[in-house]
């Protein structure tokens, strides 16, 4: 299945220039730093990647979603899952609902400055009780007069230490699902803070944050969309979430393959390349076809997301099994460099630390063995 046509690939080819010149020169500086320059939203902005399936009269460019799949696959050439992730946070999790179901005020506000990359964008879900278990989230937002007064936390956000705006869930209503709502957050109101930025064992160059909310006040015209409908807003996210971590996995499972191959044919032991070594091309062979299934499910699911159609299933599938196949990939390529591989500095060593979160963040491995489960019937 290949579903690219030239503009894709021209697309493909921009993506990948940026990302080779601008990023990956800089992985190891930025992880080490732990957080990477805010021009890289604006520089991103300029050419278009942050408003790639957006409405036009914001500054976006009302394009297909084969142009994030594009996107998606060619951020793995920044050799940073720490700054690809931050960057579709901002375009791809936080700022679809806006987009969507946003007010023109709210576009105005917060969509047009993040599609340019002059705001950061952070989605805010996520609660120390409240991972992939929305239904459970306790930040409340309770209305006062034309406000929305919003007390609680939220944890594990993204971009979290310097978004200049939050897409907000919060409670408005009864317990579960049904009395959940979404707003947008502008981050300089008083009450909210910052509590503390998380140190995780890889993606290290994304901030990632405990957020606290005490008595902020946002105006009810910040509510986006109706009261209490926010939980089917989030689900639907959640799978254009699912999907661009499944192909960009692939492509960056690829690229890992492809360098230790590499590697394999310049270093040497008992006399011979160590790709030659049977045991090491059947792996690899193994993985490559792995791969290569990973992504076809993946585009199989992005044919129906694409279409409109309840795709629940196929996203799962795609986010449970390339999310697993990258722990092992990793694994091999690390074992494969031998002790360059366990530097801290190097390309495979970064990727294998960093590949962990495939199986945990935007629901883990077993939530999705669970929705697998349901759909089909037992």
């Amino acid at each position: 299945m290949n579903p690219f046509t030239e503009e894709h690939q021209q697309f493909r080819r921009t993506v990948r220039q940026f990302v080779e010149k601008e990023i990956a020169p800089h992985a190891a500086e930025w992880d080490e730093a732990g957080i990477f320059p805010r021009e890289i939203f604006r520089k991103m902005g300029e050419l278009g990647f942050l408003g790639i399936r957006h409405d036009p009269k914001y500054g976006g460019s009302g394009l297909n979603y084969w142009y994030v799949v594009a996107f998606a696959e060619e951020l793995s050439y920044s050799r940073s899952a720490a700054i690809n992730m931050a960057v579709l946070v901002q375009c791809e999790m936080a700022t679809p609902i806006i987009d969507k179901i946003g007010t023109d005020e709210q576009k105005q506000l917060f969509l047009a400055p993040a599609i340019s990359g002059e705001k950061i964008a952070a989605l805010g879900i996520s609660e120390p009780s409240a991972g992939s278990d929305v239904a459970s989230l306790k930040t409340t937002a309770r209305r006062d007069g034309d406000d929305y007064v919003i007390n609680g936390s939220k944890q594990w956000i993204t971009n979290g230490t310097r978004a200049d705006f939050l897409t907000l869930a919060v409670r408005t209503g009864e317990a579960g699902y049904g009395g959940i709502s979404l707003l947008t957050f502008p981050t300089d109101v008083k009450g909210y803070s910052v509590a503390k930025k998380l140190h995780k064992v890889g993606n290290l160059a994304s901030d990632t944050a405990i957020l606290y909310f005490e008595d902020c006040r946002v105006p009810r015209r910040f509510l986006l969309g109706g009261e209490n409908e926010g939980f089917y807003h989030i689900m639907t996210n959640f799978q254009g979430e699912r999907l661009v971590a499944s192909v960009g996995a692939c492509e960056g499972m690829k690229r890992m393959v492809q360098e230790a191959i590499a590697y394999g044919n310049e270093r040497e032991a008992f006399g011979r390349p160590l790709i030659k070594f049977q045991v090491w091309r059947h792996k690899f062979a193994e993985h490559l076809a792995a791969i290569e299934a990973g992504r076809q499910l993946g585009y199989h699911a992005v044919e129906k997301f694409e279409q409109g159609e309840d795709c629940t299933l196929e996203v799962s599938m795609a986010k449970l099994y390339c999310g697993d196949l990258a722990q092992r990939v990793a694994y091999d390529c690390m074992q494969f460099h031998g002790g360059m591989g366990y530097v801290v500095e190097t390309d495979i060593a970064r990727a294998w630390r960093d590949v962990r979160l495939l199986t945990i963040g935007g629901g883990t491995s077993e939530v999705m063995k669970e929705i697998i489960a349901k759909y089909s019937g037992f």
